[in-house]
């Protein structure tokens, strides 16, 4: 928790230990109304659930909710948002001009370790009172949440942080990321390949390529962002920090033979250390 009486620990200095930008924690939302917000909200859930919705079916989606919308806000809103159906990709991962596009490297391509293929991408949090963007490495053979990030714009500078973080706990074999300007940026990829880390994007319209972070936004979102209805950015920080506790060391996974990712994330890495 962030405290700005505190004796001893500047705002900033707070934010710096919590991975919180200071102009993420002074956040006011501008220009978006408290209709909009709520409409806004009503999308991303929809989008969470249906990513291959455009426009169109959003707008039928919506009133079948009893909402009176036409397709033209509805379009504004997803502008906003940063999204599009899943063919193409979202809007939040748009390439750089001039930057290097990476092959994908990933098909076919057993996962059968830890430490094999890490992934990353940013997704849009909604608030009662404006909206953020979060972003998380993962690790595909186990689900362990790496590390994790939140911010009010969606620039490098906040991804290239969570990825220095994530990377003084270890290295993968493979990055793979989506060919967003925020991950093929020279200072993205440049940390990648100084670390002898193999870069691989997804092919363009290819959300399903990093569906592992896909299915992570869809349990964050529907256990606890949507539940919460947080107002502001310190408490957004503060549950989210819960919540990835919580998935990686207490949420038992199918998949992983209903043990927790951090169980199998670490149990590996402690036979190798």
């Amino acid at each position: 928790m962030i405290e700005e009486e505190h004796a001893e620990l500047s705002i900033r200095r707070q934010c710096e230990l919590l991975g919180l930008s200071r102009s993420s924690f002074y956040y006011e939302p501008a220009g978006v109304s408290a209709e909009d917000l709520r409409l806004m909200r009503l999308i991303d859930q929809q989008y969470t659930a249906r990513p291959f919705y455009g426009s169109r079916r959003m707008v039928v989606g919506l009133e079948q909710q009893g909402e009176d919308v036409n397709r033209k806000r509805v379009q504004r809103l997803m502008r906003i948002m940063g999204l599009e159906a899943i063919y193409p990709k979202p809007r939040l991962s748009l390439a750089g001009k001039g930057h290097r596009i990476y092959p994908y490297l990933l098909r076919g391509v057993k996962i059968e370790r830890v430490d094999q293929v890490w992934s990353t991408d940013i997704t849009y949090v909604p608030m009662n009172s404006g909206f953020m963007y979060l972003a998380a490495v993962i690790d595909w053979y186990s689900r362990y949440v790496i590390a994790w990030r939140l911010s009010n714009t969606i620039d490098g500078s906040f991804c290239l942080e969570m990825l220095e973080e994530a990377l003084r706990s270890g290295k993968p074999e493979v990055f793979n990321t989506d060919q967003g300007a925020q991950f093929t940026a020279e200072a993205f990829t440049g940390c990648l390949e100084r670390a002898g880390v193999s870069v691989s994007m997804d092919g363009r319209g290819r959300a399903l390529d990093n569906v592992f972070v896909e299915r992570l936004w869809r349990s964050v979102k529907y256990e606890d962002i949507y539940i919460q209805g947080y107002d502001a950015v310190p408490e957004l920080h503060r549950g989210l920090g819960r919540y990835f506790g919580f998935y990686n060391d207490e949420r038992p996974h199918q998949s992983l033979g209903y043990r927790t990712p951090a169980a199998v994330y670490r149990e590996v890495k402690a036979t190798r250390a």
